[in-house]
């Protein structure tokens, strides 16, 4: 599995650090920014397992024609996220479960933005607790 977190979002440098001499084979997750690698990756990278996208998802059109059928994919956020749900990554992400054979969009009851991180004050542990189930599940199925 590949993570991105960076705020520059898909500089060369990040794809040729990140998956240069991996195998094609491989989940892709992202959390807010660092969604736009993984998505890109996972949209557009033959073999591509699976994406797992934290607090973001951009339209399936950014990066193609459409969602591959291959690809299995997780969206999640929180379902008052003034980030997520005001500036349109949940509608992004209900597109991309329209369009995919195999793709779950998770709302989680709540306004933060970074709930999953327990190093900041928006963490929620019974959001992240679930989160991290749904996640597992979706590992061990790909």
């Amino acid at each position: 599995m590949v993570v991105f977190h960076h705020a520059q979002g898909l500089t060369p440098s990040v794809v040729a650090f990140a998956v240069e001499g991996l195998p094609p084979e491989l989940v892709y997750a992202g959390f807010s920014l660092g969604v736009l690698p993984a998505q890109f990756l996972a949209q557009t990278r033959p073999g591509a397992r699976g994406a797992l996208l934290f607090y973001s998802c951009v339209p399936v059109s950014e990066f193609g024609s459409g969602w591959p059928e291959a690809v299995p994919a997780q969206v999640h956020g929180m379902d008052a996220d003034p980030i997520f749900v005001g500036e349109g990554d949940v509608d992004a992400a209900r597109e991309l479960v329209e369009q995919a054979s195999n793709a779950e969009l998770y709302l989680y009851p709540g306004d933060q933005h970074y709930f999953a991180d327990s190093s900041l004050p928006s963490y929620d542990p019974e959001a992240t607790a679930l989160l991290v189930r749904r996640v597992l599940d979706f590992l061990r199925g790909v």
